[in-house]
Formats: C-alpha cells, sequence, structure tokens
C-alpha cells in the first residue's frame, strides 16, 4: 500500500480524536449543559452544527481509502502505516489552531487569549490519550483491509466459463465450426 493511502486512513481519525477530547474537555471545564452552551456560543463554536456532515464526509474519505487499501492488498502490493509521529502531532496541532481560530474569527482580532481559557489545558492534555485510541484503530482497519484484500486475491473469480469443446473444434474467435453435415451458421462457444 502506498503512503499516502494510510494518510486517507490517519488524518481523518486523528481530527475525530481530536474533536472527541475538544468536547469532553469543555464537558469536564463546564458540567452543566446550559453553561457549556453559553461558553460555547461565546467563543465561536457555531460551526459545530456542522460537525455531523464534516464527520460523514471524514468517514467517506476513511472507507474509499480502506478499499483502495485492500485492493493494492489484493494485487500484491507493500503496506505501509502511517507513523505514529502523525498522530501525535496532528491532534494536539489541530486543537491548538482550532482554539485560536474559533476565537479569532468570533472576535475578530487574534485569539491568543484561547490559550489562557479554562479548556485549553485539560483538552490538550486529552489529545494525546485521543490520538492514541486513533492510531491503533487505524492500524486495526489498515491491517482489516490488508487480511479482506489477501483474501479476495486468493479466491477463484467466478464467472470464468471454459469451453469443452475439442481443441481442434475451437477458433480463435469463439466460433465453433459446426461438423460438415451440420448446415447453418456457427455456434457461439462459452456463452
Amino acid at each position: 500500500m502506498r503512503r499516502r493511502l494510510a494518510w486517507g486512513v490517519a488524518v481523518p481519525l486523528a481530527l475525530a480524536g481530536s474533536q472527541a477530547a475538544h468536547a469532553l474537555a469543555y464537558t469536564l471545564v463546564y458540567p452543566e449543559a446550559r453553561a457549556r452552551g453559553i461558553v460555547l456560543d461565546a467563543t465561536g463554536h457555531a460551526y459545530l452544527g456542522w460537525l455531523p456532515l464534516a464527520f460523514g464526509l471524514a468517514a467517506a474519505c476513511a472507507g474509499l481509502t480502506l478499499a483502495a487499501a485492500a485492493l493494492d492488498a489484493a494485487r500484491g502490493r507493500s503496506a505501509r502505516a502511517a507513523p505514529a509521529w502523525v498522530f501525535a502531532l496532528l491532534a494536539p496541532s489541530a486543537f491548538v489552531l482550532q482554539e485560536v481560530l474559533e476565537l479569532s474569527l468570533h472576535t475578530g482580532s487574534f485569539g491568543w487569549r484561547a490559550l489562557a481559557a479554562p479548556t485549553f489545558v485539560p483538552g490538550l492534555l486529552l489529545q494525546l490519550p485521543f490520538a492514541l485510541a486513533a492510531y491503533v484503530a487505524a492500524r486495526l482497519l489498515l491491517r482489516a483491509a490488508r487480511a479482506v484484500g489477501r483474501a479476495l486475491a486468493r479466491r477463484p473469480l467466478v464467472g470464468r466459463h471454459r469451453s469443452f469443446a475439442p481443441a481442434a473444434a475451437r477458433v480463435p474467435c469463439g466460433l465453433r465450426t459446426p461438423p460438415a453435415a451440420a448446415r447453418g451458421p456457427p455456434q457461439l462457444v462459452g456463452i
């Protein structure tokens, strides 16, 4: 499998883990749903309504990548997974960028204050366990895709027809010559 196929699974899973850690940080710091909603509205989280669509697109990307990985394994191409550092750096980096951008876009000025928010440190610390879980999930999914691909490669193709006519009666275009006494057009073989 090509290395960029591994990225097609790694990036959606790392970002999904980052979003899960982000949500958990806000839940831990603001356990009451009403207070959490007020804080989320005040800090520029209105885009969260689009999150299901983003998760759907990420899942579709990961699914297509896994299908391509299975096809690569069926063709006998070597498999290489995404390195662990991708998950260890991508999730925390995405979280920091997300926090700063949320506040920056909401206020219209650079949102450096997001780094001092009460949810920032817990959210950043939660990125590592979620990144580890995403790494393990990506490895398992890619391993399963490779196993499916290898299993498909071992199965014979269904639908191949063989001609049971004698070799002397076969013609290159798939037509069989009739016996000398028979009249009519040649018969098709293997259909």
